[in-house]
């Protein structure tokens, strides 16, 4: 089936729930209906925004509710504002898949929103608050997170609103990715450790070194697409819905590059390239060469392990990416 039907069927389920048809009817239409358009068009799904009268040469638009009893009319009472949302169309096949909307009013972007609709989403979208919360208490010097602008329930879904990072286009210098990985990894138990996100001994079960060397904290999906340089030096760093501690140092790091390698070749070369790679990638955080390896191999089951809780395998089969890779280090395991 093609991406954008996909899209568009999880659109229509959506769109069905953040913004439920209500009130009084007249004939056949309900009271309160509004338009909104998809963008950049429907067979290139992306964004649904509040439909402007240039959108006609773009195609019909999507009826919605909007009186009364929206996200958008909670938005505007949690808020203290008159809020637009734009909804983006996020890929269905995502196992932690979620609405995700950017919230605006007449000065412009006041929030990023995060709706669980799911378990496992309202879990992860609960378990992000609770750690963005503990990290404002924490005196970071070097990573900047964002800030929980309202935490709550609207018609059984978890609703999580985040103020928005001053994001520039300035390049991340390798010293600064380093420094966020070390000061990541030294924040302890009490930033945000509820039941209901990610276990708080993030690793492999049945592992034998379970408690040797897992110390540290880590953000769980540090990528290039959840940081940026900040205007102030210092990491910009959103998505913190896998935040988890009970790792080796470096996680983060093993992440940051196993990821990018992704993004240029399939998951065998790229769990070998990260194997292969690892002693460089975490000798800034003191590992010897055996260390870094035995790290490496973790960091790829612990992985493996999450695909496997949400019930979805990204990379395909443990056999054909993750086996081949680690099953010549036994001995380090």
């Amino acid at each position: 089936m093609r991406d954008a039907t996909i899209r568009l069927r999880y659109l229509d389920e959506v769109l069905e729930e953040l913004f439920p048809a209500g009130g009084e009817r007249d004939g056949d239409r309900p009271a309160g209906v509004t338009a909104r358009t998809v963008l950049p068009h429907r067979l290139v799904p992306r964004r649904v925004v509040p439909r402007a009268w240039w959108h006609a040469a773009l195609g019909r638009g999507l009826r919605t509710g909007g009186a009364s009893g929206t996200i958008e009319t909670h938005l505007s009472e949690v808020l203290g504002r008159r809020v637009r949302v734009v909804v983006h169309v996020r890929p269905a096949r995502r196992a932690n898949r979620k609405p995700v909307l950017e919230a605006y009013d007449s000065s412009g972007l006041v929030a990023f929103v995060k709706i669980g609709a799911s378990e496992r989403a309202r879990a992860l979208v609960r378990h992000e608050g609770e750690v963005l919360r503990g990290l404002a208490d924490r005196a970071l010097k070097v990573v900047a997170p964002p800030t929980v602008l309202h935490q709550g329930v609207w018609r059984g879904l978890e609703v999580l609103a985040l103020s928005p990072l001053p994001v520039t286009s300035r390049r991340v210098p390798p010293g600064l990715l380093a420094s966020a990985v070390r000061e990541i990894a030294a924040l302890g138990p009490r930033t945000g450790t509820g039941t209901a996100g990610p276990r708080h001994q993030d690793g492999p079960p049945g592992d034998p070194h379970a408690d040797r060397d897992r110390t540290a904290a880590w953000h769980g999906d540090f990528t290039a697409w959840n940081t940026a340089a900040g205007p102030d030096g210092r990491l910009l760093v959103w998505d913190w819905e896998r935040f988890a501690v009970g790792v080796p140092v470096g996680f983060d790091a093993l992440h940051h590059f196993f990821h990018r390698a992704l993004r240029r070749m399939p998951p065998p070369v790229a769990a070998r390239a990260c194997l292969a790679q690892a002693g460089r990638i975490l000798e800034p955080f003191g590992a010897d060469a055996a260390g870094a390896r035995r790290t490496a191999a973790h960091y790829l089951i612990t992985l493996a392990e999450r695909h496997r809780r949400d019930g979805h395998e990204p990379l395909g089969s443990p056999a054909t990416w993750l086996n081949p890779a680690i099953d010549h280090l036994e001995c380090l395991l």
